[in-house]
């Protein structure tokens, strides 16, 4: 899977880029989207017009880890993995049994985007099982990606020469498109266009950069771990029906 977003729609963490990166610009004449699909043939791209593109393919995939695409009501999602409480999940968000990985992500985000009951943290951390899925919102312009504690699936990302943010399950699409700008991305983390990157196990932790050198003693890129001795402000309990908007702060 591979999704690329202009860095109008959310700006990738300090320590991402290399300075010695040699990227080029993803989305340029669709150049990382060509590419994958040269990678992938019969893969499918789906333009979000000024905001970037998903591309998927089902061929070759791990069984275990199937991926899903989705589309519903203005959100695209693509999901990798499996969910092992998708029964307790579905009884959560009232889905009907049909309901699978895919729609279950797109509903937790939809109850978080229109004031549901919990922060994103705990949002995420409901999901039980091995995963990484990347959402994008068309309506308000955000995404939402996330990756399990385990690391179970492969997950990378970087960024562009433009500043344009790139994930994939596979790190060969990464670094055709961000040189040395990539990492895998950070495990029991999720990243939002609000709220950045956030470690769902330690919410109340900062995340700090920890740089990566390659073989010829190059930056590239930049690991993110939880900072056990940097706390997170906190404003007080948060409140909760009219009063609350998680969207603006998720």
């Amino acid at each position: 899977m591979l999704a690329v977003f202009e860095k109008s729609v959310a700006k990738y963490p300090e320590g991402l880029q290399s300075p010695h990166s040699g990227s080029v610009s993803a989305l340029k004449d669709g150049f990382l989207a060509q590419h994958f699909t040269s990678v992938h043939p019969g893969s499918v791209t789906v333009n979000l017009g000024s905001s970037g593109l998903i591309s998927y393919s089902l061929a070759k995939q791990n069984p275990l880890l199937p991926r899903l695409f989705a589309v519903v009501d203005d959100i695209f999602c693509l999901f990798q993995g499996h969910i092992e409480n998708i029964a307790l999940l579905k009884q959560q968000y009232g889905l009907n049994k049909t309901a699978n990985e895919v729609i279950i992500v797109i509903e937790a985000y939809r109850t978080l985007r229109d004031r549901g009951p919990y922060p994103a943290d705990q949002v995420v951390k409901d999901i039980q099982g091995k995963y990484a899925f990347i959402l994008y919102d068309s309506a308000s312009k955000a995404i939402f990606t996330a990756a399990d504690a385990d690391g179970n699936v492969p997950f990378f990302w970087g960024t562009d020469s433009d500043g344009d943010i790139v994930f994939s399950d596979d790190a060969e699409i990464v670094k055709k498109g961000c040189g040395k700008s990539f990492a895998p991305f950070p495990k029991g983390c999720f990243f939002t266009t609000s709220g950045g990157l956030r470690s769902f196990e330690h919410p109340l932790n900062e995340l700090k950069p920890v740089p990566r050198v390659d073989s010829s003693g190059q930056v590239c890129g930049a690991t993110f771990k939880v900072d056990a001795e940097t706390k997170k402000e906190t404003t007080g309990m948060p409140r909760v029906g009219s009063a609350a908007n998680w969207s603006t702060n998720y």
